[in-house]
């Protein structure tokens, strides 16, 4: 099915229209069209023409009225101020639009697909091999998840890419180690069990550790084992291998907490491109972008400078021969461009890197590899705080770790959903689905309503509340709804656009047409905060329809029964939609 323009696309095009006909000294011109307060919406652009054609406002906004064609969508336009348009539309267009929404066979509820959207690469939820995943990796994880999901909604075609820690000089310790100490990897258990596998992979890193600092022959063994790892010795790359396969277990046991899927094939660490790094450092060399300084090889910028002044260069190779993260990064900027033909990179990065990666967008332009057809796009977030506005730790200082602060999110949310489970009829398995699905659901909604950039708060008490700006007041709209339709007996939705709407009807279904315009402005700002408002609005102007339109009142005709079933299921079906592009399930029944 084709996609349903809004009401405001067609509205605006009605005016620019009206603006040509009645001003066409005045060329293309843009009405400035904004929702209003004070009507449906209102149109300031025509101030900006009185001014550049030198005339009075108010009377090129007649002339601009008069020549608006009579139809259905327009039922009431006023010129007011200095040369203001508010209009109002009509009730039939709002449910004419809207049943065009549900009649969307495709599920998409209308929304259009971009034909001109490209390849976007997407690097997020960063985890280091070895290492237990905590709250630091918690935004990267869910924004990317989102983006991803709203990326491809809008029509992008997207390649995810999980760029983990697996390379460096610890592996060189972690192996050795296990050279000497064969089969301290195998654990007790299930060997698909997560939890078990990085306690196997704890235990090996702080033995290893140990005797990395107490004994200095095992350390330059290990400094040894970091030039075979790199040299790709088979033994040693078969014991790596087995660090990365361990922790991969644990990585699939914590995104599955998150109710993420994550692919085998995405996982493309910092080992994906070791065959390329020396390629890489040998063109920035010859082409000039990269110089020699004091043996190693960086890259100067004018505008970084430290403390003292001079300029602070990127590193791409040590003065060792060893090569720095810019070579790493540089070189996934290479494959991706070249061999995996993407139109934008999207990394979803803590803010605190925010100058590396200015550094490496300006060395790859520099080299020719990003230009006006390819762009490089940091998506940076802030900061997960405690109750305090300090960094969150644990109550001795440590850093949280992410399967515990799911863990306690889930057993608040079962208990909220407990409370409410003997009202609802749920069984005890759905009790424990629904606490899994309101607990994951509202950490992730608490990070993605803020905007990325910005720190917030992680208060595990506002998170699973019924009330505020939460994905537990988004379920539990949805879960109402859903009530509502089952109780509905033999009556059906359905659109009457013949029905005069109340206010509360109006604003609804003016709502409910945003949703397209919505992850239009979401996907192309890299902004999921701005599609979390949009679906807490919707939940409240679902509130205020409850509170003064009730739908199953017998008191109410067949048709306005029916039409405000489909005003509600369409709401439904919106949240629904929404939220999943959240990665936030919707469950039936609260």
């Amino acid at each position: 099915m084709a996609s349903v323009p809004s009401l405001a696309s067609t509205l605006q095009q009605q005016l620019a229209d009206a603006l040509t006909a009645a001003l066409p000294d005045a060329g293309t011109a843009d009405p400035l069209l904004r929702r209003s307060d004070r009507a449906d919406f209102q149109a300031n652009g025509i101030l900006a023409l009185a001014k550049k054609l030198k005339g009075n406002p108010r009377e090129l906004a007649g002339q601009v009225t008069a020549a608006l064609p009579a139809g259905e969508l327009i039922k009431d336009i006023e010129v007011s101020g200095p040369g203001f348009l508010n209009i109002t539309l009509t009730d039939k267009a709002i449910v004419e639009t809207l049943a065009a929404r549900a009649a969307d066979t495709e599920g998409r509820l209308g929304v259009p697909v971009d034909a001109a959207a490209g390849t976007t690469v997407i690097d997020y939820a960063q985890p280091n091999v070895a290492k237990e995943m905590h709250v630091g990796h918690l935004r990267s994880a869910v924004i990317g998840d989102a983006m991803v999901k709203i990326l491809e909604f809008t029509g992008e075609s997207v390649v995810r890419r999980h760029h983990i820690g697996d390379w460096g000089t610890q592996f060189g310790m972690l192996i050795q180690y296990l050279i000497e100490h064969p089969g301290a990897l195998k654990h007790e258990g299930d060997a698909a069990d997560g939890e078990a596998a990085m306690s196997t992979l704890n235990r090996v890193y702080k033995a290893s550790r140990a005797l990395f600092d107490s004994d200095e022959d095992f350390k330059a063994r290990s400094r040894d084992r970091v030039v075979a790892l790199q040299a790709g010795d088979p033994e040693t790359l078969e014991l790596w291998q087995g660090f990365v396969d361990e922790s991969k277990i644990y990585f699939h046991s914590v995104f599955d907490k998150l109710d993420m899927e994550v692919r085998d094939p995405d996982i493309v660490g910092e080992s994906g491109y070791n065959d390329m790094l020396e390629e890489t450092c040998r063109i920035l060399e010859e082409t000039g972008v990269a110089v020699r300084s004091e043996g190693a090889l960086c890259v100067f910028f004018d505008d970084v400078k430290g403390p003292d002044g001079n300029k602070v260069p990127l590193i791409v190779k040590k003065t060792n021969g060893g090569y720095g993260y810019a070579a790493t990064d540089l070189s996934a900027i290479r494959n991706r461009v070249q061999d995996l033909k993407a139109d934008t990179l999207l990394y979803v990065v803590d803010a605190r890197q925010s100058l590396h990666f200015k550094m490496v967008f300006e060395t790859a332009r520099r080299a020719g590899w990003l230009n006006e057809d390819v762009k490089a796009v940091q998506l940076a977030f802030g900061t997960v705080l405690g109750k305090d506005g300090k960094p969150f730790k644990t109550r001795e200082g440590e850093t949280v770790r992410l399967e515990d602060l799911l863990d306690e999110a889930v057993e608040r949310a079962t208990a909220v959903v407990r409370e409410k489970a003997e009202k609802v009829g749920l069984s005890e398995d759905e009790i424990v689905e629904n606490g899994r699905y309101v607990g994951v659901g509202a950490v992730k909604y608490a990070d993605l309503s803020t905007s990325a950039v910005r720190d917030y708060k992680f208060d595990l008490d506002q998170m699973v509340s019924l009330h505020g700006d939460t994905s537990v007041y988004l379920q539990y709209a949805y879960a109402r709804i859903r009530s509502i339709l089952r109780k509905a007996g033999d009556a059906v939705p359905a659109a009457h656009p013949e029905l005069a709407l109340a206010p509360a009807e109006r604003a609804l279904g003016l709502h409910l047409d945003q949703f397209g315009e919505v992850l239009g402005e979401v996907a192309s700002g890299y902004e999921p905060h701005k599609l979390a408002a949009y679906l807490y609005q919707l939940a409240s102007h679902l509130t205020t329809f409850y509170d003064q339109c009730q739908v199953l009142s017998p008191d109410n005709a067949p048709e306005v029964v029916e039409n405000r079933l489909f005003l509600v299921e369409l709401t439904a079906r919106t949240l629904h939609q929404g939220m999943a592009l959240l990665g936030i399930r919707t469950p039936e029944r609260l």
